[in-house]
């Protein structure tokens, strides 16, 4: 059952679409139809600008409290969902898409999904006020006669012998 529900959906959709366009064409007229599905694309793209940047914020501000944003970029990415089925064509995923953007419908959703995803994070969390003063200590301040590169002709990724370098010899 579950690997013949995907294909009869993708089959099904376009179908579903289609006959969209035939009811509302006769109701609105092509003209007011080509206007939806274009203001629904505008929709999608707008939606996905303010609403993508709310969740970068949110995703900075997490991490920056030392939590990992798992259900932040779980909404993130079912708002990406709900814009790309707005841009696309159609007044069936224009509606799921809308619905993806409704906040405690993405929490639902979020809620049944939760339990099927782990998210690891490799985050380490500093101690002390200002979170950078342990990538401070790692930095190793060097002038510019301390440090000199050389390439180095053993490499596989050189492309040969240094003719300037003094150890060839002539």
């Amino acid at each position: 059952m579950r690997n013949t529900f995907f294909p009869l959906v993708l089959l099904a959709l376009p179908l579903a679409e289609i006959a969209g366009f035939v009811i509302v064409g006769k109701w609105l007229g092509v003209f007011g139809t080509l206007g939806l599905i274009i203001l629904s694309g505008l929709v999608g793209t707008l939606l996905l600008r303010v609403q993508g940047l709310g969740v970068l914020r949110q995703v900075q501000a997490d991490s920056r409290l030392g939590r990992v944003p798992a259900e932040t970029i779980g909404h993130g990415a079912m708002m990406v969902v709900g814009a790309i089925l707005l841009i696309i064509p159609g007044f069936i995923t224009d509606i799921v898409g809308l619905i993806l953007f409704v906040p405690f419908i993405r929490r639902w959703i979020w809620k049944r999904m939760a339990q099927r995803i782990v998210v690891r994070s490799s985050f380490t969390q500093t101690s002390g006020a200002n979170p950078s003063s342990t990538m401070r200590e790692q930095v190793i301040d060097l002038e510019d006669n301390e440090y000199q590169r050389k390439p180095n002709p053993s490499s596989p990724w050189s492309s040969g012998p240094d003719p300037n370098d003094p150890k060839l010899g002539s």
